[in-house]
């Protein structure tokens, strides 16, 4: 069964940082791309960054240069670099397994996600 629990949201202010960690289990994590999610409230549920299995990035416009995912096969986890955080970061951020190795096929599970609020 899959598994995919993230950790590392809360509070952050304008311009801080910080580092979320997706922990995979139920599947050969190497195998497969994956991806983070975000959703804010009143919108719909929006990719903003994913990695191949060969671990080939791609980015939403609007955190490019600013966050950077990478994942550890060897931990079998997913982490998202966020650096230089806007208002506009805040949303539930969700950790999600692609359908195989290409980050181009889409994703089928997700984890529970974890709340990121940036604000002064």
């Amino acid at each position: 069964q899959v598994q995919l629990v993230e950790s590392g949201g809360g509070l952050a202010q304008p311009g801080g940082s910080l580092r979320l960690s997706c922990v995979a289990s139920g599947f050969t994590f190497s195998n497969y791309a994956m991806g983070w999610y975000r959703q804010a409230p009143g919108k719909e549920r929006a990719l903003v960054a994913r990695i191949s299995s060969g671990s080939s990035t791609r980015y939403a416009d609007s955190i490019k240069g600013r966050f950077t995912i990478a994942r550890d096969n060897a931990k079998n986890t997913l982490y998202l670099q966020m650096n230089s955080l806007k208002p506009e970061d805040t949303a539930r951020y969700y950790c999600g397994k692609g359908y195989d190795a290409s980050y181009d096929s889409g994703f089928d599970s997700w984890g529970q996600g974890t709340q990121v609020t940036v604000s002064s």
